[in-house]
Parts: C-alpha cells; structure tokens; sequence
C-alpha cells in the first residue's frame, strides 16, 4: 500500500471516531514497532493468530465487506464467494434494455431472458456451467420449495421452463419480459415452475458501532495492531517523528502478513480504496 498516512486519512473518517477512544500509549507503539518478543507482549503465537483472525472479522464487519454467508451455499452452486444479492445488482444494470429473442449482449441489441441471466452471471465472473436456454437454466443449482422461500438470486422459472427470471425478493422479480418490452423489475406473475438457488446470500453485517470496537479491540491484541492503531489515532507522538513507529501504510502491510493475511489485505484494500 503506498500514499502515506495522508492518503489514507480521507478513507478512515467513519472509523476514527471510533478508534480515537482506544488510544495506545507511545511506549506500546516502540515496542511493537521494535518487534518485541510474543512472551514479553504476552501474546503467544496461537494468541496472534486468533487475533489475526478476530481483525479480519472485525474490520469485514466494520466495512460491509463480509461476502457469502458459507451457511447458505447451495448444492452445486455456481459461485462460493458471488452472492444472490450480487446477481441482482448486476441484472439491474441492464433495467431498460429492450427484449430482443436470442439477445445475450447489448451488441446485439438487447437481451432476452435467459440470456439476462447468462449476460448478468458473466459479469460477476460466473460463465463455466452456465446453459444458454431457460429450460437447462431451470436445472442448476438446487430447488426452492416455494416462493415464499425464494431468496435474492434465485432463478424463478416460469411457463413450463419456457420463461426465466431473477427473484428481486417481495414477490418480484427481474426479467426479459418478451418482444416489445424491456428488462423490468415486476411481481412474479404465475406459480413457479421451479426456482432454483445458484448462489449463497450475502453474510449479515453487524452496525457500524459493535464492529468499529471489536476492529480497535482486535488491533489492540497484536504488536502490529497496537503500531497501527497508534498511527490512526495520533497516540504515537514522538516516536513517529522520530521513525520508531514506521508509516500507517508499513503498519498495515504489517497486518496483512499475518495469519489473516490474504483476507486482511482484500478488506483493507477495500477500505482504503486508492492508498492501496
């Protein structure tokens, strides 16, 4: 990560509020920064790694950026990581599109149902497995009962499989409805022929207060959280001007080599946007 504590600034305005309170004292800061040994910070090296851990978690909650829920992966879903909620948010990109037969880009112009699904599934990454017709569509995945547990992303097949939509949730969904209309968000108007879950839901996220003070607790049970906790609230004091402590960007990247690593990385990259 390179752009220095004054890139990163703009970025951290929501949580700073947040961490201020956790101040840690310059003393800790030198000595995380001097790599204390784990016996004489009291942090054993199972201790880091569940710290490593419990950040990730917390700084996921913190940024909205928790991903699938794995508790909620279908059988033989298309994706792990690409949530049903994702799906909607793609397929609402092609609102207005109109209604062409065999249509599966805007090249062509326009879309037409099941080709909504296989341009939307695309776009998220998602083409291995993907039939072209609704009829083959209506067979991934795994069956929905009913409507009334239909989830966001699910496929809703209609007509004898002859139709094909994306559940949108309170009874809609968003579809290709036929020649002359376009790409619309409307009630699910017949009883399904089938609907199937192809993705997992998105994980729950905890609000922004819970999850700021469980990601200054977590920064605070590791030498490298301590270093960069004091970076983010300004505790450091002299030993940063004096370069014991290092920059915010060093103390993150810090971090981002522990246990959590790869996952600590991507949430920090996506909290810190451009400075990554």
């Amino acid at each position: 990560m390179t752009g220095g504590v004054a890139a990163v600034q703009a970025r951290i305005a929501e949580i700073r509020a947040y961490v201020e309170p956790a101040t840690v004292p310059a003393a800790a800061a030198t000595s995380a920064a001097s790599g204390a040994s784990a016996s004489a910070s009291g942090v054993s090296a199972s201790g880091s790694a569940a710290a490593g851990t419990d950040f990730a978690a917390a700084l996921a909650q913190l940024t909205g950026a928790a991903g699938a829920d794995l508790g909620t992966v279908p059988a033989h879903a298309l994706s792990t990581t690409v949530t049903g909620q994702d799906l909607v948010e793609a397929a609402k990109k092609y609102l207005g599109t109109p209604y062409v037969w065999g249509g599966e880009s805007l090249a062509e112009g326009g879309l037409d149902c099941s080709g909504l699904v296989l341009r939307s599934l695309a776009d998220l990454g998602i083409t291995s497995g993907v039939p072209r017709v609704a009829r083959d569509q209506a067979t991934l995945g795994e069956a929905v009962p009913s409507l009334d547990q239909a989830l966001p992303g699910d496929l809703v097949v209609l007509n004898g499989g002859k139709h094909i939509g994306i559940y949108v949730g309170d009874g809609q969904m968003i579809d290709a409805p036929k020649p002359g209309k376009s790409v619309t968000i409307r009630d699910v108007y017949a009883e399904p022929t089938t609907i199937r879950r192809i993705l997992p839901q998105a994980a729950a996220t905890a609000t922004a207060a819970p999850a700021s003070a469980a990601l200054s607790s977590a920064l605070a049970s590791t030498a490298a959280g301590q270093n960069a906790l004091a970076l983010l609230t300004g505790s450091a004091g002299a030993t940063a001007a004096s370069g014991t402590t290092g920059s915010l960007t060093q103390a993150l990247g810090a971090l981002g080599s522990g246990s959590a690593g790869a996952s600590t990385s991507s949430l920090l990259t996506s909290l810190w946007g451009a400075a990554s």
